[in-house]
């Protein structure tokens, strides 16, 4: 089997494979965009093999399902009235597998017929190999194909969403868009299921804020970024009352607390930088924060203090020891650290 060299752009060797009907015999898919995940990957089964005769050429195991043994049979079998098979295993982590079964896949995914492909795909299940086994790297690294599928950017989702409001009649701005980005999260699945609700509660030809607000559930951390930039501008009681909507989306306290003190700690970093006479582009690679998320955040961190940086920190050390040590009520304690919060950013 010849040996695939990896890339970082093997998401795009993907796309013109798929449009080449050039498909290599391994793969290997992950990445948060689950959604552009499962796109290619039907795009890929569909290249490979045709309805009429899938029952024969598709194979796929689950973590239920899979069995290293079954796995080879399943790689090794002949195509019927096609050309092609096609082996999807879902969530399955082979640097886990005992050492028999290890060795095993070793010399399957070392010798793939060419009329096979295979797709090894992570959802859930963290694609994280363990180069320590090297002969196991060997194999995958060698002979396969990694593609990434990670959040798209700001710019290419602003133009996706306005596609797919078109799709519904409806317009949107460049704006809402963005906005719509900022309290789901920005990744393609959860704007999907988002866009179809918000277009269809639209009575108008034109997206308003309002129909987004009245049928999106924004995110934690969304909500989060809105209540400290509250914060930073003065408006305490909006503050509190973002942190009220947090508890009527059931979410959890220690869950909040946690999205508050990672916040913080941007914030935190961002003031640094900027005191350094650093920009955006240096958190973003300090952070891993994509370009808008990075831009906001610089701009909320110019709203406070290095103390107040600093003193924030404390606040949120101290209310995390309280809400595992004492029997007092996490969302009281939650409350009150909103509260010393709004009196540091009183002081400056």
């Amino acid at each position: 089997m010849a040996k695939q060299e990896i890339k970082t752009d093997e998401f795009g060797r993907l796309k013109q494979a798929i449009r080449n009907r050039d498909l290599q015999r391994l793969y290997f898919l992950h990445g948060e965009e689950v959604y552009l995940l499962q796109y290619y990957l039907n795009e890929m089964r569909k290249k490979s093999i045709d309805e009429l005769t899938q029952d024969f050429n598709a194979h796929r195991f689950t973590q239920e399902t899979f069995c290293v043994q079954d796995f080879a049979d399943a790689v090794e079998a002949l195509p019927m009235m096609a050309e092609k098979t096609f082996v999807q295993v879902d969530e399955i982590d082979l640097f886990k597998l005992n050492e028999a079964d290890r060795e095993k896949m070793i010399e399957v995914l070392s010798d793939i017929p060419e009329y096979c492909t295979v797709v090894f795909t992570y959802e859930i299940v963290p694609w994280k190999p363990d180069k320590r086994q090297k002969k196991l790297w060997d194999a995958v690294s060698k002979n396969g194909i990694i593609v990434e599928f990670a959040k798209q950017s700001q710019r290419e989702l602003v133009t996706w969403i306005g596609r797919h409001f078109a799709s519904f009649g409806k317009r949107i701005s460049s704006d809402l868009c963005v906005y719509l980005i900022d309290i789901t999260g920005g990744t393609m699945t959860a704007l999907q299921g988002e866009i179809q609700k918000i277009a269809a509660y639209s009575g108008a030809d034109e997206i308003c804020k309002a129909d987004i607000d009245a049928v999106t559930e924004p995110v934690l951390d969304a909500v989060v970024f809105q209540m400290t930039d509250l914060l930073g501008s003065g408006q305490y009681g909006a503050a509190l009352n973002k942190l009220q909507q947090l508890f009527k989306m059931q979410q959890e306290p220690i869950a909040i607390l946690g999205a508050v003190g990672s916040h913080f700690r941007r914030i935190s970093t961002a003031r640094t930088l900027m005191d350094a006479g650093k920009n955006a582009d240096t958190l973003m690679r300090l952070t891993g924060l994509k370009d808008y998320p990075a831009r906001k955040t610089m701009s909320v961190a110019q709203k406070f203090s290095v103390r107040f940086c600093r003193a924030a920190a404390e606040l949120i050390l101290e209310t995390d020891y309280k809400m595992k040590t004492s029997f007092d009520e996490q969302e009281r304690l939650l409350e009150l650290l909103i509260l010393q919060l709004a009196q540091e950013a009183q002081n400056g």
